[in-house]
């Protein structure tokens, strides 16, 4: 390793690069010079997409246009649905879980794509696009895949009427979402749309600073986030209380039981998955605007459409999250009220992080692009700790 050069494991506090798409501090997140709350209550995912993708807030004419360029890609080439028919073996036997499937999916939409080859500003849009738009119709066609279901609106993917949020939801189940389960959904994929250098944008831009295409780093996006300390956290955060459930009941929430349970798991040092941040030290901004809507949607239905009660679930949710403050000073990211959220909502658990792609494609989109219009190969030092040096024919 250089003389000069600093160690900082994990990279953590190391600036690796620029970019125009995302600042995140402990006080705000923006979008492109907009703060995540102002986006949240004031935007659409469509529009926050667009602002991601072409760099500015849209026009009514741009954002028609964008509209109708996402729905008329929406739909699934041949080898995909393919694919996709062939996976629920795979599916039901574990030995792959949606995020593969779906990381495999969006590979053979690159071998498919006739731009898949041009890194051109032009091309990096027209391919964000078309992986933004088909991302959901994967998700849905994937689900009705493994509940042995048809699939849904296969030849348009979907309903040309239905938000991006609102479709992703029919293509899942069938059947058209209410106006507040879409918007909850709208705000979650907000949310989540982009997080500067985190470790699957990271990711995608190690591999575009290689000048490898666009889907080749999503691909390597999706295979990041899968892991239970970035993506896949909103799952695991979802298994833990459901574990907590198992043990204390239901009369259990709001009684010493659940601190008992706490208690061993700090015992036992058990990762406590929706908790804690790499940036955010007093607590994820994003966090408390979706617990809100997600508690609201519990307390209006205490029954959702997966036919478990809801409320529940964020009374248990909310009694970890004191404990976890009070007993480790650590605050919720957005994964443990978004798990929450999105199994109010009946979601299947092992499709949130997928859900999580079809919004964060706009970031990783956004930041590919800036890769490869600016690019330096990402190339950092290690420091070595290895055997010292030796001769092979050393006895």
């Amino acid at each position: 390793m250089a003389e000069s050069a600093a160690f900082a494991k994990g990279l953590e506090g190391v600036i690796a690069g620029e970019t125009a798409i995302c600042a995140v501090n402990q006080t705000q997140l923006i979008y492109r010079g907009y703060e995540i709350a102002d986006l949240a209550e004031h935007a659409t995912f469509e529009e926050v997409a667009f602002l991601l993708l072409v760099g500015h807030k849209p026009s009514a004419e741009e954002l028609r246009f964008f509209k109708d360029e996402l729905i008329a890609n929406r739909a699934l080439p041949g080898p995909v649905i393919d694919f996709l028919l062939t996976a629920r073996p795979m599916l039901l036997d574990k030995s792959a879980v949606p995020m593969d499937v779906l990381r495999t999916a969006v590979s053979i939409l690159g071998n498919l794509d006739k731009d898949s080859q041009d890194n051109s500003p032009e091309a990096n849009l027209r391919k964000a696009k078309r992986i933004l738009a088909k991302v959901p119709t994967i998700i849905g066609h994937m689900q009705n895949v493994i509940d042995g279901r048809d699939l849904v609106a296969h030849e348009t993917g979907g309903d040309a009427k239905l938000s991006h949020a609102a479709n992703l939801l029919y293509l899942m189940s069938g059947s058209r979402p209410s106006d507040q389960f879409a918007r909850v959904v709208d705000v979650s994929l907000i949310l989540y749309a982009e997080h500067d250098f985190n470790a699957s944008t990271f990711t995608s831009r190690v591999i575009a600073g290689t000048l490898s295409d666009m889907h080749g780093a999503m691909t390597g996006a999706i295979a990041a986030l899968k892991g239970p300390l970035h993506g896949g956290a909103n799952e695991m955060a979802m298994e833990m209380l459901k574990d907590i459930m198992a043990d204390v009941g239901e009369a259990g929430i709001g009684t010493p039981k659940v601190d008992a349970w706490m208690e061993r798991a700090f015992a036992e040092k058990r990762k406590l998955m929706g908790f804690g941040h790499r940036v955010y030290k007093n607590g994820d901004h994003r966090a408390p605007i979706l617990h809100a809507l997600g508690r609201s949607l519990a307390a209006k239905d205490t029954t959702n459409p997966g036919g478990h009660a809801a409320l529940k679930w964020f009374q248990l949710g909310e009694q970890v999250q004191k404990i976890m403050l009070d007993k480790k000073n650590i605050h919720p990211n957005v994964d443990f009220p978004c798990g929450l959220t999105y199994f109010t909502m009946g979601i299947p658990v092992p499709q949130y992080t997928p859900i999580f792609v079809a919004s964060r494609v706009t970031g990783w989109a956004a930041h590919i692009a800036e890769q490869h219009a600016n690019n330096r190969l990402i190339r950092p030092l290690t420091a070595y700790t290895g055997p010292a040096l030796r001769t092979w024919k050393e006895a």
